[in-house]
């Protein structure tokens, strides 16, 4: 799709990542990266926040792009943001961290590579160094949904020298509701392999993907494995038992640990410095996204994070076709980040 009528500019760089070139499943370490300047930015000096942009599970920068019936992209309708007026211009940051399996849950993994350090060890400072950005949490900040909701709830957390705001849509929390139920679909789904989830990817390899019904949820299952219970070699390791699909306590831990739900409490004083929170999600997720919505304001409320600090929604919706609240986030962040 061409990006040529928007106000502002869409850059569409490459980026070479030394922290990826020798990941675990041979993933490119040169990647995508599309930087949009807001309308006025070339005709001024000015330095502006930027707003880093992370995807769900199975997406890859180009699809920002997609035209779907009736909807503009969101690279359209960022845009347009800036061009009405409705919030003072920023800089967004669209990174690819696509993975063989689908993705890498923003996560330093032996199962996938070192995507969390790609992104804030590589993508940021490569971006500062180019682009006339603030370089400061305070007008820094990073928004996603689902597993990119993940991925810029968790960020802040790990890295508040960096990010001082977010925006997550649905993003994977409250892990007891999101998970547990996938893991007894995989379980009967693993039945025509035997039981192995390899014998599965093995099969998935050699065909047309998501050309059987269960090949969407065994891709996101064995990912999400390689994300946080892979074994030292990169082995990913699913939490559950693949015959009974009893869990094992042990790998069902270290998923848990990653639950931002979880993660509050440990990073109490990291939240507590946010400028800025957006959590929305659908009321008929399939997840249950909006339980752990719920759950995580709770839990930011619970540690200091004053409510004047929190934009929370839940609306009419299941997890798909909420790309229209992604604008709106956007508005909500740009409104409140420093400007120089």
């Amino acid at each position: 799709m061409s990006f040529d009528n928007l106000a502002g500019t869409l850059h569409q760089e490459t980026i070479e990542s030394a922290l990826l070139r020798d990941n675990p499943l041979g993933d490119p370490y040169v990647r995508p990266l599309w930087v949009y300047t807001p309308p006025g930015y070339d005709e001024s000096s000015q330095r502006y926040p930027s707003i880093y942009v992370i995807q769900g599970y199975s997406g890859q920068v180009e699809m920002w792009g997609n035209q779907q019936p009736f909807r503009q992209p969101f690279v359209v309708t960022a845009d347009q943001v800036f061009a009405s007026g409705q919030a003072p211009g920023c800089v967004l940051v669209y990174v690819d961290a696509w993975t063989a399996y689908g993705g890498s849950q923003f996560v330093d993994s032996p199962g996938t590579g070192r995507y969390h350090s790609y992104l804030c060890d590589e993508v940021v400072p490569w971006v500062d160094a180019r682009f006339r950005t603030i370089a400061d949490r305070e007008s820094r900040a990073i928004s996603g949904k689902s597993s990119g909701g993940f991925g810029a709830m968790i960020t802040p957390m790990l890295r508040p020298d960096l990010f001082g705001a977010l925006a997550t849509h649905a993003g994977d929390s409250l892990y007891e509701y999101c998970y547990l139920n996938e893991f007894a679909k995989a379980v009967r789904s693993l039945r025509d392999y035997d039981h192995d989830i390899q014998r599965w990817w093995k099969d998935f390899q050699s065909r047309v993907a998501f050309t059987k019904e269960e090949d969407m949820l065994l891709c996101l299952v064995l990912g999400c494995a390689a994300a946080f219970s892979a074994d030292p070699d990169g082995t990913p390791r699913l939490p559950v038992d693949t015959r009974s699909g009893q869990i094992i306590p042990e790998l069902w831990d270290r998923w848990l640990a990653w639950d931002p739900i979880r993660m509050i409490d440990r990073y109490a004083d990291e939240v507590r410095s946010l400028r800025a929170v957006w959590i929305d999600a659908g009321t008929r997720d399939e997840w249950f996204l909006d339980l752990g919505a719920e759950a995580f304001k709770a839990g930011l409320e619970r540690v200091g994070v004053p409510s004047e600090k929190i934009a929370f929604e839940l609306f009419p919706a299941a997890h798909g076709g909420i790309d229209y609240r992604y604008p709106l986030a956007v508005a909500w962040l740009a409104n409140r980040l420093q400007r120089a």
